[in-house]
């Protein structure tokens, strides 16, 4: 099957194969032979942005709640020992404060510290105009440093973070004889996500009539993209019919393609009443044709209900069909 046979957008008369021809020159290969993945599945180290605009304070603020906590803190205890680090020099140079060695910067951040922490032992106190000026600003960068980070961290700790749960593998069989597209998907806390809703889109290559090739994305339509409440698990479900952009797609088809499908979950959370989402990715070569994901569900003897966690990730085969030739 010709590259582009799934995904083809019209051709110019008179030239078949100029697109193919153009891909040919356009697509690169990695450095194990294979083809380059798609944008969405590379991490942002493997992409090279060239000509943006250096503003590196700009974004500081999502870069402090995107960090891992240990950083975070590290970041505030070097930041205050900076500042007091500093002050302490201020104070040796200026003096006046009693009971500190003048020639001792150890006694004069100990100081610092103590001033910016309000501490005050009773030790050490200035005793001249210019350390009661440093002593002011100090208070001052000190009491704005604390309403600062403060906030900061209370950001950090308050933003609400999704733990949703994907299944290893999409996979692909009949449901009431129509081939269906299908994704696990469940919620790893023990509350519910209220009002939660899925979207499927497939990105793939795509070729134009003049030979340029782009990145589609195509939504997905699915059997339900809601549910009410999100526990711990839900199958979404796409029918691959007359409709579906899927339509005679072959598992040859969409690696020459470099189909890949993205879920964004959306909902809010039942016991903080914060919006939450999710993303997730799975590209061709994690779709399996023929089979289908296991059954957690079962029923007890005492007429009870058993939800097996342990068969999540789980696939079993399902019989091929006349019109659904898999598993091959």
């Amino acid at each position: 099957m010709r590259r582009g046979a799934l995904f083809r957008a019209p051709r110019l008369r008179g030239s078949a194969d100029a697109a193919d021809r153009s891909l040919a020159g356009t697509r690169r290969s990695d450095e194990n032979g294979g083809m380059l993945r798609s944008p969405s599945r590379r991490t942002p180290d493997q992409v090279q942005v060239v000509g943006k605009s250096r503003t590196p304070w700009s974004d500081a603020y999502h870069q402090i709640l995107r960090a891992p906590w240990w950083m975070d803190l590290l970041g505030v205890a070097v930041l205050f020992l900076v500042i007091n680090l500093i002050f302490a020099f201020a104070y040796r140079a200026v003096g006046g404060i009693e009971h500190a060695r003048s020639d001792s910067l150890a006694d004069h951040f100990f100081f610092s510290v103590q001033t910016m922490g309000t501490i005050g032992y009773g030790v050490l106190y200035p005793k001249s105009q210019a350390a009661e000026a440093l002593v002011t600003t100090e208070v001052i960068v000190g009491v704005s440093l604390l309403a600062l980070l403060t906030g900061i961290l209370f950001a950090k700790f308050s933003v609400p973070r999704a733990r949703m749960r994907f299944a290893e593998w999409a996979t692909i069989s009949p449901v009431n004889g129509v081939p269906t597209l299908m994704f696990r998907l469940g919620n790893e806390r023990a509350s519910s996500v209220i009002e939660a809703t899925v979207r499927v889109v497939m990105i793939h290559t795509e070729i134009t009539a003049e030979g340029v090739l782009y990145y589609r994305l195509r939504d997905l339509p699915l059997l339900r993209e809601r549910s009410p409440a999100l526990a711990r698990s839900w199958t979404v479900m796409h029918p691959i019919d007359a409709a579906s952009p899927l339509r005679g797609a072959t598992p040859e088809s969409l690696a020459q393609d470099e189909v890949e499908f993205t879920l964004t979950v959306i909902g809010i959370d039942e016991t903080s009443a914060q919006n939450m989402s999710a993303r997730h990715s799975y590209d061709h070569s994690q779709v399996l044709w023929g089979m289908r994901h296991a059954d957690m569900l079962s029923e007890r003897p005492d007429g009870g209900l058993t939800l097996d966690m342990r068969e999540f990730h789980r696939v079993v085969p399902t019989k091929r069909t006349e019109g659904f030739p898999y598993p091959r």
